[in-house]
């Protein structure tokens, strides 16, 4: 039985958006039409927990967000105006997906990264100011303060809520891209435990569709879709009792073979197109992991020479990093090894460095160091579920090895 809260998640993907989108051409004016919906989720939270979902909770939603866009402008010095857009509101550009024009909108070049993905998320997908501060652990005052100043720059710039000409859309299109794939990471492991108000990381498995959906000629806009439903079809597994689980340790049983079957389709329709990129290659090595029977009978050998693929694509830090885990699982730890500790410099801050040196360390018998790499990530990552995985390992005592 979905939740009310549930139901509601469900109807924003759908519907908050496009309603900023009719609103904000109705009335000229975006911030209005963005806090009229905003103030409409609100209202729903609280009276959908109270008295129930509605029959109807789209129109529901939609006579909410355009009562409050009324009333706006009624108490707005601008009415004359305003009341006169809105009597004859400008049509959508046939085939648009208002969606999709929002959120090239929010990923406009001329706004600041960190403002991109807050006004995604609450334009877009429809999460409120303080489940995004909570999701991103900022203070709620000031990722209101950044979104306010987000709207405004939209206005002052003149940024239109329609999709791009074809040559934009491609040059905007990597900051879309990212800014869906961050919002999964975040929702995949939350930076203040599994808990959330909302799954960021179904919001963005959607949203990464209606993307590709949208630029279908586009190879890494069906890449990321693929990764990010191969992913999202392991979280079932993810958690025990609150626990993280890796993936090695996880139950299979509880994987999502539809979703992962859908995962590869999409790779396949990525890869049809001929120009392969670090999205489809990251889903690639999604899908050896995800179809292998377990962790012993995965196929190391194809994962590193995906790695070594999407390293000449992306030779980023996090990458490099990954690549030495494969390395290491294809039998090659102490080379995987000196690979990761090349990488200290850069990673010295970044948890997951530390706690996989740890994991390489134990595995080369080098227990006192491995607990001290150990020590370093628990005290470098704020993900509850995580720092309970480290400190069972801190509490751990190796086995005996003869020495």
């Amino acid at each position: 039985m979905v939740t009310t809260d549930g139901l509601l998640a469900q109807v924003l993907r759908e519907e908050a958006g496009p309603l900023v989108a009719r609103l904000s051409r109705r009335y000229g004016d975006f911030d209005l039409a963005e806090e009229a919906v905003q103030s409409a989720v609100v209202e729903a939270l609280s009276a959908w927990r109270r008295d129930g979902a509605p029959d109807n909770p789209a129109a529901w939603l939609q006579v909410a967000a355009q009562r409050n866009a009324v009333d706006a402008v009624r108490r707005s010095t601008r009415q004359r105006a305003l009341a006169g857009r809105a009597e004859a509101p400008a049509a959508a550009r046939p085939g648009t997906d208002e969606r999709l024009a929002l959120l090239f909108a929010c990923c406009h070049p001329a706004l600041a990264p960190e403002a991109r993905l807050a006004l995604t998320l609450r334009a877009v997908v429809g999460l409120t100011t303080p489940q995004i501060a909570r999701a991103f652990l900022v203070n709620e005052s000031t990722l209101a303060q950044r979104i306010v100043r987000a709207k405004r720059k939209i206005v002052d710039a003149g940024i239109s809520l329609v999709v791009p000409p074809p040559d934009q859309v491609q040059e905007r299109l990597g900051d879309v891209l990212a800014v869906v794939y961050v919002m999964f990471n975040e929702g995949f492991v939350s930076s203040t435990g599994p808990s959330q108000d909302r799954d960021l990381a179904a919001d963005a498995v959607w949203l990464a569709g209606v993307v590709a959906t949208a630029v279908p000629a586009d190879a890494e806009a069906w890449g990321l879709a693929a990764l990010l439903t191969i992913q999202h079809a392991r979280a079932a597994a993810r958690f025990d009792d609150g626990g993280l689980v890796l993936l090695r340790h996880q139950d299979r049983a509880l994987w999502d073979r539809v979703a992962i079957a859908h995962g590869e389709r999409l790779i396949e329709r990525a890869a049809a197109l001929r120009r392969p990129g670090r999205y489809q290659l990251q889903a690639a090595i999604a899908a050896v992991h995800a179809t292998a029977p377990s962790w012993e009978e995965t196929d190391w050998l194809q994962i590193v020479l995906l790695y070594d693929e999407l390293a000449r694509h992306d030779p980023s830090p996090v990458v490099l990093l990954n690549q030495a885990v494969a390395r290491a699982e294809y039998g090659e730890p102490e080379a995987a090894l000196v690979q990761l500790d090349a990488l200290g410099d850069r990673l010295a801050a970044y948890h997951l460095f530390h706690a996989t040196r740890g994991e390489l360390l134990t595995t080369l018998g080098r227990h006192d160091e491995a607990r001290a790499a150990n020590r370093t990530a628990l005290g470098l990552t704020t993900n509850d579920a995580e720092r309970r995985l480290l400190t069972t390992r801190l509490h751990s005592r190796p086995l005996d090895d003869g020495s």
